[in-house]
């Protein structure tokens, strides 16, 4: 891969990766690391890619890896530093606001199939394939999402 290339595809999925990383990881800063090794291993890999779309599908697999590595391998995940508490997106629209909140507190495993479901576009045939786990158990998955969504934020923010 080419440095010109290699900038481009960054520039193509560094927002894409950091919300499917936070999603799983649920903190900036681990986040932010999964990401930066995700490309580093996209510098070093040597294998042939065959078009941008066979990129962007391996890096969201490396990326979603690579947060199970670290969450599994990690001991210091039980504190939060003070000043990440405080590194949320901010909201032009209140219920934009109450959504990500929802979706924050879910459990990591519904939090990440919304996110690859809803921001990802992707299918729960794709989901299926990318976990490694049946469709459905993706199915259940969402289903569960859902309904805890519509528990936390109500009826009447689904009318909006």
């Amino acid at each position: 891969m080419t440095e010109d290339n290699f900038i481009s595809c960054v520039k193509r999925n560094k927002d894409r990766l950091y919300l499917i990383a936070f999603s799983y990881m649920g903190r900036q800063f681990d986040a932010e690391d999964a990401v930066q090794i995700v490309f580093l291993k996209l510098w070093k890999s040597e294998t042939e890619f065959e078009d941008e779309v066979h990129i962007d599908k391996w890096l969201t697999k490396v990326c979603i890896n690579e947060c199970k590595r670290t969450l599994k391998y990690a001991l210091s995940r039980f504190s939060t530093p003070l000043e990440e508490e405080y590194a949320y997106p901010v909201f032009d629209n209140h219920s934009d606001n109450d959504l990500y909140t929802a979706v924050k507190s879910l459990k990591k495993n519904e939090r990440l199939v919304i996110h690859l479901f809803y921001y990802e576009d992707m299918s729960v045939k794709e989901i299926s394939d990318l976990l490694g786990i049946k469709e459905n158990a993706v199915k259940t998955r969402l289903h569960r999402a859902r309904k805890s969504l519509k528990e936390i934020l109500g009826e009447e923010w689904l009318s909006e």
